[in-house]
């Protein structure tokens, strides 16, 4: 057996710059500016729950974008339909379309036509020529309205402006690294490290800052405003009947800047217009001295001064109940210009940098820890040939690394958990192949002989078992946001980077030490004699108890489900949720006693690790962003107010909205990786292997979500991706003893089925044991060690392992054992059949040979 240098070339340039590209993540930024520039510089950027900082999503109000645009579409139907001398007898706007009626009904064909020559031509895709209004006339009268393209187009181009104006924005206010992008058709993701003020993102990325003059209404009764007139208020509450016409617009304003009175020492605005708005900022001032007018943002009277003199210098200032930062939020908004439509926060996420330094010291060190118990186990099982094992599995840290890098992933405590989960899962591949090549060395083959032929079987019982846990981590990727697409990057990275490192480089590795050695057999000895190979329990002897106590843990699963039910996360409910650390141990008592009193609904407190660390969760507010926002500073003075010493590491607030999103993307995702898995195994394996795994697996998921009700775990995004990692791993695990029963059943074809499934399953022990073992100690320092950040998906993975290795022995099997009886006695009775149909039929051609 010869392996081509080129290969091993190949090799050991791609674990050399495995490391040369990883190194950087582990440099200090000193030593690392003292480097080359022509080496790698990039290291993997942190999200934000490891470096703090605040997330927010926005949506685009498409109700309050079509009202604008129709609004516009009003001042244009008049205007087109004027030139053209057609007399109307109204033109209003009636919700989500323009009615006009003509005054003269011949005239109505006119009227369409000219309407008409507002529309728009759009593109969707390949298809072209839409329009994006659609005019319908009925006698006299003519509604339009957008066409769903047309909305659809409206909507696109607001995001894109939105873009623009937020990144404008958050340069103005000066942000380092934000992340600004698209997310969907009508959403904008916006991560801000470091800025820990939720209020004042809210009022810096939601407010539309749509700036405009008016002049108030001549002896206005609020009361009754009239035609053409609308109210509005101040800051105070004070009302004024505004005139709807707008006199100036904030478009032609070329600065704002916050300045400070020379008498009072309070904060301005100063503004100042371009060459246009000067001239008729001046024109107006000068037409209406001694008349007030009003300076109007997003639907809220600023300040209504009355007009003394003539401004004609181009520029003015805003007085108001202004604090330093609010006026300089203000000039902020007003220099970056007006979003083209209100945008709303659904969701917002911010943790503390020194939570995220927690985060980042837990999950190195839960990781090393889990790293550490692996790779000793992993010496103890297989001796000086577990030493190569564990070189494989350093390289695989480092590639996965160094992938993290190359794709420009972002790396979240979820992820540093699904590296961890990468290194189990790996170490599965090298179990495998180990085993193998025992089992051909104790059947008397030599060194290259059992390398050659263990490698072989395991390598298809490898792709099998790599990819149904890949499909659970493109599912994870697809439907999961944030930190849940972090963990299926890593996972499935480390899957992939698994394929070389546990595959080709050890079995290059393998040769080379038995060549230059020159071993005549290869002898894989443990450290401490263990071995279950020469055990031959008849474990379908317990098939009947298995499937009765799994059954019954299921359906009392299903119970707990019912009632209690569900520890629901904010996730999945919506609501606001915030993290707080105390200096002493908290008294829940206190807190809720107090918490209580903010008239807020009801409020949940659940304590963490040395009961330092409370959660505080409240029901989402009725009235808006605005209402969410009041609660939020109503929930930290109260806590401030409790506990002097307390401080808040952490606030999410998830609108409903994204709450039924994220369930309904939960259960889907569930859904359609069982649905894949099993096609998966169909395809690889018979329709009753398929039928087997799912059953187990509906089995284990139910076992999974009663283990959340008993325990009162955060059901949350982490756990969706908890139960996913455990669907993958449970079908995993059941790959391996399904893969070794087919090959059985092709070597023993007259062996009994029941023999067989024994057979296959004492032969497949000691991989199921020792797998399941390193997969348990990878994850045991993160539910230990890992905060309550990653809770939610280590504890209960650690209870997964134990129930997915015992259902692929004693659910699994049965249930194929039961099928491929009832296959078995469905061909013996279809063959009688058949059998007594054709001795029916011989008699009868017989009869005229006999006479």
């Amino acid at each position: 057996m010869r392996t081509s240098p080129w290969l091993v070339f190949t090799y050991a340039v791609i674990i050399v710059l495995g490391f040369l590209i990883a190194l950087p993540n582990v440099l200090p930024q000193t030593t690392l500016a003292k480097i080359p520039a022509w080496l790698p510089h990039s290291q993997v950027s942190l999200g934000l729950d490891l470096r703090g900082g605040s997330h927010l999503v926005l949506e685009v109000d498409e109700g309050d974008l079509t009202h604008e645009r129709l609004q516009s579409l009003v001042g244009d139907a008049r205007r087109v339909l004027r030139a053209k001398n057609i007399l109307t007898k109204s033109i209003v706007q009636n919700q989500n379309q323009i009615v006009v009626v003509v005054t003269d009904p011949t005239q109505s064909d006119a009227a369409v036509t000219e309407l008409k020559t507002l529309a728009n031509t759009i593109s969707i895709g390949i298809t072209a020529g839409q329009s994006d209004l659609m005019v319908t006339p009925n006698g006299g009268t003519i509604t339009l309205a957008f066409s769903p393209a047309g909305i659809g187009a409206n909507v696109d181009n607001a995001v894109q402006q939105s873009l623009e104006v937020i990144r404008q924005r958050v340069d103005q206010v000066g942000v380092a690294e934000p992340t600004i992008q698209r997310v969907g058709s009508n959403r904008i993701l916006v991560q801000l490290p470091g800025t820990q003020d939720p209020s004042r993102l809210r009022e810096l990325l939601g407010s539309t800052a749509k700036m405009s003059f008016h002049m108030l209404a001549d002896g206005g009764d609020i009361s009754n405003p009239g035609p053409g007139v609308t109210v509005m208020k101040d800051e105070k509450g004070n009302s004024y009947a505004i005139q709807d016409r707008v006199e100036l617009s904030g478009d032609r304003l070329a600065d704002a800047r916050v300045s400070f009175d020379p008498n009072t020492h309070e904060p301005l605005v100063t503004f100042r217009f371009d060459s246009a708005g000067a001239n008729r900022f001046a024109e107006i001032t000068r037409e209406n001295v001694g008349k007030p007018f009003a300076i109007v943002l997003d639907n809220k009277v600023l300040s209504a001064p009355v007009i003394r003199e003539p401004i004609t210098g181009g520029s003015g200032q805003i007085s108001g109940n202004f604090t330093a930062e609010s006026a300089t939020t203000l000039s902020a908004l007003l220099r970056a210009g007006a979003l083209p439509a209100k945008l709303t926060v659904i969701e917002e996420r911010t943790v503390g940098a020194d939570l995220g330094a927690d985060a980042i010291k837990m999950g190195i060190y839960s990781g090393i820890v889990g790293f550490i118990l692996v790779a000793a186990f992993i010496f103890v099982l297989y001796g000086g040939w577990g030493i190569l094992a564990n070189v494989a599995l350093v390289i695989h840290t480092v590639l996965t690394f160094s992938a993290l890098t190359l794709v420009g992933a972002t790396l979240t405590l979820p992820g540093i958990a699904g590296v961890v989960l990468g290194i189990g899962l790996a170490v599965d591949a090298n179990v495998l192949i180990n085993e193998r090549i025992r089992e051909e060395t104790r059947k008397g083959r030599s060194a290259f002989a059992a390398i050659d032929v263990g490698f072989r079987r395991a390598y298809s019982t490898i792709i099998d078992g790599n990819m149904t846990a890949l499909i659970a981590a493109a599912i994870l990727f697809w439907f999961g946001t944030g930190p849940v697409r972090g963990f299926a990057v890593t996972m499935g990275l480390g899957l992939i980077i698994s394929m070389f490192t546990s595959v080709a480089f050890v079995r290059v590795a393998m040769i080379a030490i038995v060549r230059r050695r020159k071993l005549k057999v290869l002898t894989i000895k443990p450290l401490i004699p263990f071995s279950p190979y020469d055990k031959h329990i008849q474990f379908m002897k317990a098939r009947f108890f298995g499937v009765s106590v799994s059954a019954f843990l299921s359906i009392a699963s299903i119970g707990l489900f019912i009632y209690p039910g569900l520890n629901y996360g904010v996730d999945f409910r919506g609501g606001i949720q915030m993290s707080v650390k105390t200096k002493d141990p908290a008294s829940l008592s206190t807190f809720r006693e107090g918490l209580n009193t903010l008239g807020l609904g009801e409020i949940t407190l659940q304590t963490f690790g040395d009961n330092n660390t409370i959660l505080v969760r409240a029901q989402r507010q009725d009235g808006g962003e605005t209402a969410q926002t009041a609660a939020v500073e109503k929930l930290k003075a109260e806590v401030v107010k409790i506990d002097p010493t307390a401080t808040i590491e952490g606030t999410d607030v998830i609108g409903p909205k994204v709450s039924g999103e994220l369930a309904w993307a939960g259960i889907l995702s569930v859904v359609i990786a069982s649905f894949a898995m099993l096609f998966y195994i169909w395809f690889r394996f018979e329709w009753p292997f398929a039928v087997g795994a799912i059953v187990t697996l509906v089995l284990d998921v139910t076992k999974a979500i009663g283990f959340f009700a008993i325990t009162g775990l955060d059901f949350n995004l982490t756990a969706i991706a908890a139960i996913l990692t455990l669907v993958g791993y449970s079908v995993n695990d059941k790959v391996v003893v399904y893969d070794r029963m087919r090959e059985n059943m092709r070597l023993y074809k007259s062996m009994p089925l029941r023999e067989i499934i024994d057979k296959s399953i004492n032969e497949t022990l000691a991989r199921s044991l020792y797998t399941n073992a390193t997969a348990f100690l990878a994850l045991v320092p993160m539910a230990i060690w890992g905060g309550s950040a990653v809770s939610s998906f280590a504890i209960p993975m650690v209870f997964g392992i134990l129930v997915a290795g015992a259902s692929s022995i004693f659910i699994a099997a049965p249930i194929l054992l039961f099928l491929g009886d009832w296959r078995t006695r469905h061909r013996a009775h279809v063959s009688d059949a058949k059998q007594a149909e054709e001795d029916k039929v011989k008699p009868q051609k017989q009869i005229p040979a006999a006479e």
